[in-house]
């Protein structure tokens, strides 16, 4: 062999091991840690798909009476079921040709049935519902990808998990609170506003919230009008203690939702935080006429999900207002105007969630498990480096290096695959498990070594000269170490595709330090004899 080709080679191993180093020094930059290293949260939730029929219906609720209103078709309430059905009560009989085109427009796929003397029912199809409580899953998980992004958490878990794929899966490294956290990611954070609804003759002035049900209802001749419901608003007295106020406010939402374009906190007069948020385009033109048809009344801002729904405040409106606006009086904090901000912008959850299952890993529990995990590592690169120089003796240094050059690759790679394919999504992150596979990645690596020095020795008792043993003993072990290796790493793989976390980071691990130790066990490990051999030495003996 010329020397040439052989400085190649050396050349190549350099220009790795350097790239190695790199992308692993220093290593608390370098190496995304998980959870149950770094210390942080562990939530499991289960989207309630019935809970997003009842968000469905209230939006089309809205989308109904929105529309309703701008084409001047008069109701008396639209009233929404949880089981998938509106009612419309009280239209002008002499608009059912443009009633039922609406309708037409706006629920074309839906049962439409005119039950006469004003009234409709539509009811939700079978496909359509099943068709909501999948989007539903799907547009939590995007909103709850969104919520996390805007905290700036770093390499965080977000996944469907179940069989039936209505769970998700949420593990937050090195968060710190974790009840704040659940508020952000439960919150459904629907915004509306709401005209509030006065009885014939109210004065506007004095007209308010109500501190009991009764006395609301009271106010309406003891029966609330069709288009109408009671919200709650808690109000925290000076004392501490927490007063409650009911208001009557018409169903139909002047805005919803998705209807907001973004959110910020802010600061009122008084230097007191606020939130503000900006309209689309199209709830800025309802806006602007519902706050023109109620200047000197009140309008309410509601927050909830479907489950329950409250006041925040309820400013009179002084002038007219379009495509933005404040939400001052909730006596915010400015960390709770942030996470309102954050969740208004980040957008609704069109359904209730519950959370099944939480865990929360400590930094300080976190730094036991990274170093109980080196020291067994450690200990166990050690022991199989000592047997390998006692029954292989000089050959066994070879065995070592190959072996802690493998354990640098390892590294390397975990370091590296971020900085490469970061924006694609591919990251690696070392876990507790991922330590584990790397100590029995040590014991499988050395498995290579073990094979090609045994078929050398078997070449040797031949009577082969040392070189040709060398080639033979390499030659003749390649392709049970590619099987042996091919056939774990394939179980490994379907471990990544349909596992979760801990152990998906076993099994990447594993993965990278099998291909690492192909590499150095067959390539490089041959390499170093190819040098003491021909280049060092130039002998006819080998100490094996």
């Amino acid at each position: 062999m010329s020397k040439n080709p052989l400085v190649l080679k050396f050349g190549l191993i350099l220009v790795i091991v350097a790239l190695s180093a790199f992308f692993f020094y220093p290593p608390e930059e370098k190496i995304n840690l998980g959870l149950d290293l770094k210390g942080g949260a562990h939530i499991l939730m289960q989207v309630e798909t019935d809970a997003a029929i009842k968000f469905e219906m209230d939006r089309v609720q809205n989308r109904l009476g929105q529309a309703f209103k701008a084409d001047g078709l008069a109701y008396d309430a639209i009233l929404p079921t949880s089981t998938g059905t509106v009612e419309i009560r009280g239209t002008n009989s002499g608009q059912v040709g443009e009633i039922r085109a609406k309708l037409e427009l706006l629920v074309r796929d839906w049962d439409r049935i005119d039950l006469g003397e004003g009234s409709w029912r539509i009811n939700m199809p079978a496909p359509y519902r099943a068709q909501v409580e999948i989007e539903a899953v799907d547009t939590t998980l995007a909103t709850i990808r969104k919520r996390i992004d805007n905290l700036g958490v770093s390499d965080p878990l977000i996944q469907k998990s179940g069989i039936d794929g209505k769970r998700i899966l949420v593990q937050l490294p090195g968060v710190e609170d974790p009840a704040r956290i659940k508020d952000i990611l439960k919150d459904p954070a629907v915004l509306e506003w709401k005209e509030v609804s006065y009885p014939p003759g109210a004065d506007p002035n004095v007209w308010g919230r109500f501190p009991t049900k009764e006395a609301a209802i009271a106010q309406f001749g003891e029966q609330l009008p069709d288009d109408t419901e009671l919200f709650l608003e808690r109000e925290e007295q000076p004392d501490g203690s927490v007063q409650e106020f009911w208001w009557p406010l018409k169903r139909v939402s002047t805005v919803a939702g998705r209807d907001l374009r973004d959110a910020s906190r802010g600061l009122d007069e008084w230097g007191e935080p606020t939130v503000r948020f900006e309209l689309t385009q199209e709830a800025g033109r309802r806006f602007e006429v519902a706050t023109r048809e109620n200047i000197g009344r009140r309008m309410a801002i509601v927050l909830g999900g479907s489950k329950s729904k409250e006041v925040i405040s309820a400013p009179v409106i002084r002038s007219e207002i379009r495509d933005s606006g404040e939400i001052s009086g909730g006596g915010f904090t400015i960390q709770t105007a942030d996470d309102l901000a954050l969740k208004l912008r980040s957008g609704a959850i069109p359904t209730d969630v519950t959370i099944l299952e939480e865990r929360t890993v400590g930094p300080s529990l976190g730094r036991d498990s990274i170093r109980s995990g080196l020291t067994a590592g450690f200990a166990g690169f050690l022991g199989v480096m000592i047997f390998m120089l006692i029954y292989y003796r000089l050959s066994g240094v070879n065995a070592a290096i190959a072996l802690a050059l493998n354990i640098l690759l390892v590294f390397g790679a975990l370091g590296a695959l971020p900085f490469l394919f970061g924006a694609a999504g591919i990251r690696a992150t070392l876990t507790l498990p991922g330590i584990a596979g790397l100590i029995l990645v040590i014991g499988m690596a050395v498995d290579s070594n073990v094979l090609i020095f045994e078929r050398i020795r078997e070449e040797l008792r031949l009577g082969k000269t040392v070189h040709s043993a060398v080639e033979q003993g390499f030659g003749k072990a390649f392709m049970t170490i590619l099987d042996c290796n091919v056939t774990t790493v394939v179980a490994a793989i379907f471990l990544i595709v349909y596992g979760t976390g801990p152990v998906r980071g076993f099994a990447v691990t594993l993965v990278i330090g099998l291909v690492a130790s192909m590499f150095t066990a067959v390539f490089v490990s041959r390499q170093l004899f190819e040098l003491v051999l021909l280049r060092i030495r130039r002998d006819q003996t080998l100490s094996i």
